[in-house]
């Protein structure tokens, strides 16, 4: 008999979107993550970038409709992928950015550094780099991080003064420490967070 009191983490496997725009989805996702095509129909598009046999699905039946409200509607806020080195995700940006794309808002959270790119659709799609390098060290800061409890959401950034930072030769941890303190931040903030109790 199976345990049915121990709880079995399952991993995260792919996100299903909705949209009246599919082929310049499948189009943007290639870019973005390079996602491949894995099969597609008149009504939908199974994506992967990975072994996954789809980690992006894309409906697009018929009836579908935009919502020109959707920025202030409750649902998914982001999906988000994660490189393996700030490196990475720098030279990502640096290549997006020739495509044309740019991402909408950028911040360093303290433990992950993430750029919110939005797709056709308006969905946010986070690019990160976690800040520790190491998953458990990143959740230790979490959980017990004074300055994470009084700030969860972080410090907004510009990403290209991260990259010329980069580009000028300053390593990661000064590059966060930098933007920790407000040196890399925009004049105005992109968004206005609501301050939690």
């Amino acid at each position: 008999m199976p345990d049915t009191t121990a709880v079995i983490h399952p991993k995260f496997h792919h996100v299903n979107l909705k949209t009246t725009r599919l082929q310049e989805m499948i189009d943007w996702y290639g870019t973005l993550v390079g996602a491949e095509v894995q099969f597609q129909d008149d009504v939908g598009a199974w994506l992967s970038n990975d072994e996954a046999n789809h980690r992006i699905a894309l409906l697009a039946f018929p009836g579908f409709v935009d919502d020109p409200d959707k920025d202030t509607r409750t649902g998914l806020h982001h999906s988000a992928f994660e490189y393996q080195s700030f490196d990475d995700l720098n030279a990502s940006y640096l290549r997006l950015r020739e495509s044309g794309i740019t991402p909408d808002i950028c911040i360093d959270h303290g433990m992950t550094l993430s750029y919110y790119y939005k797709d056709p659709d308006g969905n946010h799609v986070e690019l990160q780099c976690d800040v520790f390098g190491d998953p458990a060290r990143s959740s230790d800061w979490m959980r017990t991080s004074e300055d994470f409890h009084a700030n969860p959401i972080g410090v907004f950034v510009r990403p290209e003064l991260i990259a010329q930072a980069a580009e000028d030769g300053q390593d990661f941890s000064e590059i966060h420490g930098r933007a920790m303190a407000g040196e890399f931040a925009p004049e105005i903030p992109p968004v206005d967070i609501p301050a939690g109790e």
